[in-house]
């Protein structure tokens, strides 16, 4: 009779996430993945197969819980750069925590592995236009609202608070100072700022 699995995968998946996001895909060794995921070598590839399939089921892990956490915050907000200014500030203050991933996995992800690896490239696609999206369909709604200002196209304003948001987060990742998160942030609020 066949064991039954003593572990549940989505636990073990947030385990990976924080050690891939922690160290890198290069940066962390087969043995160090099984010390810090409580696994057998062998439960760990019967279940994940290879180092490369668990790093991209990680960032699929990730995708759809923090950038899910995201996504929803934006299409439940009511003040739309409140809202925006909220998720800065979370990408701020993870930069700037003494223990624990700094800037953001799937960052992270783009800058090591993206540019030469298309399976992850498509991972990190995904989850850019899914966020590009969410930016767009809330500064849509802050423009009707006369939160934000209509002096430029959503999509435009979208990319631009996304782009804003990820090069933060690649600069979060090394020694990151308060006063660049918040002059980044105010000058990117006002940017948005109704007319």
């Amino acid at each position: 009779m066949a064991r039954t699995k003593e572990f549940q995968i989505d636990e073990v998946l947030d385990k990976a996430v924080n050690l891939f996001w922690s160290k890198g895909y290069n940066g962390i060794s087969a043995e160090e993945l099984v010390q810090g995921l409580g696994l057998s070598r062998s439960s760990l590839y019967d279940t994940f197969g290879d180092k490369h399939s668990l790093f991209k089921q990680a960032l699929k892990r990730y995708r759809e819980k923090i950038t899910g956490d995201v996504i929803a915050h934006l299409d439940h907000a009511e003040n739309i750069p409140e809202a925006i200014k909220e998720i800065f500030i979370w990408s701020q203050n993870s930069a700037l925590q003494a223990t624990g991933p700094k800037g953001c996995f799937m960052v992270n992800s783009r800058i090591e592995l993206a540019p030469h690896d298309s399976g992850i490239s498509d991972v990190v696609q995904e989850n850019w236009q899914a966020l590009e999206d969410a930016y767009q369909r809330a500064i849509k709604r802050g423009q009707e609202k006369g939160q934000i200002s209509k002096s430029h196209n959503p999509r435009a304003l979208a990319r631009f608070v996304l782009t804003n948001s990820w090069g933060l987060s690649a600069y979060g990742r090394g020694a990151a100072d308060k006063k660049v998160f918040d002059d980044i942030i105010k000058i990117l609020l006002s940017t948005l700022k109704s007319d």
